[in-house]
């Protein structure tokens, strides 16, 4: 798999991608989620191809204190090739480059699979409880 940055012309593949990996919300619209990460560190958004086809993507950020990852998804038909280790291995070498001295990420709750993926690369439980508050109510598109 060969990762570059995200351009533009990606933005369906890597929408119908987020589908096929159900990683979409009604509560978030992908295309409004997309247009916020290119405002804001697009050199951490990420992309794999595999055979000239979209198989994976990634964003990340760091904010001075902390780093974040999101949307990190694996066509699933591309899984268990080491292709989500090697993204996150290339996001935290970026991060790590800007000074960042931790990761943070955040798994739905009963995503047993994915919380075993971060544990096998090295993540682990922090004892914290997650909190949110919605500014800007997305809405669902179409």
């Amino acid at each position: 798999m060969q990762i570059r940055s995200f351009a533009i012309a990606d933005e369906a593949a890597v929408i119908e991608l987020w589908r096929r990996c159900d990683l979409l919300r009604p509560w978030n619209d992908p295309q409004r989620d997309i247009q916020r990460k290119l405002t804001t560190q697009p050199e951490l958004f990420f992309v794999g191809e595999a055979e000239g086809k979209l198989i994976a993507s990634i964003m990340a950020g760091f904010d001075g204190h902390r780093g974040w990852v999101n949307y990190l998804a694996v066509d699933p038909g591309h899984r268990k090739s080491g292709y989500g280790r090697l993204l996150m291995r290339h996001v935290e070498t970026c991060l790590e480059a800007r000074g960042c001295p931790k990761i943070n990420l955040q798994v739905r709750a009963g995503n047993q699979a994915v919380l075993e993926f971060y544990r096998r690369i090295g993540y682990g439980t922090d004892e914290v409880v997650s909190m949110g508050k919605r500014l800007i109510h997305d809405t669902p598109p179409g």
